[in-house]
């Protein structure tokens, strides 16, 4: 197995597993030079933040002052802003047997408060899981819930779709959305929707159903007890490739590509709606505007911690 990293935006650019033949496929969305990563992209492998996912209107009002944020998806703000964690150099070091990389986000950057100094620790062990760790320090109360947004195809990138994988996920609970993609601040049950992927579902199977046709993109509660859980699975049985995903997160975004433009990447590959599913961990969306939502925000003095692990194999 192989990763590779570049610290424009923290991207994971190649995500290189065997087929259970022994046969390598790069798994992981992405382009062949930097400049498709600076031309646009729905956010291929990248680290965004300061805050991932959306928060309504780009407003919040934190200890009675009320701040604005850049509306980059209208009338949201979206995984930071126009110019979020996704699109800045990082500082980059090796240590031990971990790539650094390091940010510091000036007071006012995209209008979010107080100098942000993030880290963010990518290891890759012999037992194939690539482990994640988030960290940041604030000089100001500031929210803060970054997440990486790397888009899987367990085919291999390039391949059609990903209607042929089969998804579980460990949640009972979700966060249902208004007309603005925004959490109303219900916690529903999945019981009886088309979110209960709490057993192993195949996506051709569901997401015909899920969102008008246009499959998930939405928040599932999973457990909440701070430390390293089990929360989700990919597999995809043509290759018996698979991946599970361990967070600290409270939250768990799936999102199947409704939005993904066809556009060319990686060895001429052509991708396509439906070409990927991103299993990001974070907090809940918009969370500083509902306070029944586990909180992000970081004071001066605390730590903003948070873990990750994606363990691939080969059934």
């Amino acid at each position: 197995m192989k990763v590779r990293v570049i610290n424009y935006g923290c991207i994971i650019t190649d995500i290189l597993l065997p087929d259970r033949d022994g046969n390598v496929a790069d798994i992981n969305l992405g382009f062949d030079s930097i400049k498709g990563y600076e031309d646009g992209h729905p956010y291929f492998g990248a680290v965004v933040g300061r805050v991932a996912n959306r928060i309504y209107g780009g407003k919040f009002e934190l200890d009675g002052q009320e701040y604005s944020l850049n509306v980059n998806k209208p009338p949201n703000h979206l995984h930071g802003g126009v110019k979020g964690f996704d699109k800045v150099v990082w500082e980059s070091s090796v240590a031990d047997d971990k790539l650094v990389l390091k940010y510091t986000s000036p007071d006012g950057e995209e209008g979010y408060p107080g100098e942000l100094t993030a880290t963010v620790n990518y290891k890759l062990t012999d037992a194939n899981q690539l482990v994640i760790n988030y960290s940041a320090r604030t000089t100001k109360p500031t929210p803060v819930n970054m997440t990486n947004h790397a888009y899987f195809n367990l085919g291999g990138q390039g391949s059609p779709d990903v209607k042929d994988h089969v998804l579980t996920i460990k949640a009972d609970k979700y966060t249902p959305l208004n007309e603005h993609t925004i959490p109303t601040g219900e916690i529903a049950d999945v019981e009886g929707t088309v979110y209960d992927v709490r057993t192993p579902t195949r996506l051709g199977d569901r997401m015909k159903d899920v969102n008008g046709g246009l499959g998930f993109d939405i928040n599932f509660c999973v457990e909440q007890t701070g430390n390293l859980n089990s929360v989700a699975k990919l597999q995809h049985q043509p290759s018996g490739r698979e991946i599970e995903v361990f967070t600290t997160e409270p939250g768990l975004q799936c999102y199947t590509g409704c939005n993904m433009k066809t556009m060319t990447g990686k060895g001429g590959a052509t991708y396509r709606q439906f070409g990927a599913v991103c299993l990001e961990t974070q907090h809940y969306p918009n969370s500083v505007n509902q306070e029944n939502f586990p909180s992000t925000i970081l004071r001066p003095g605390e730590e903003y911690q948070h873990l990750t692990v994606y363990q691939f194999s080969t059934q």
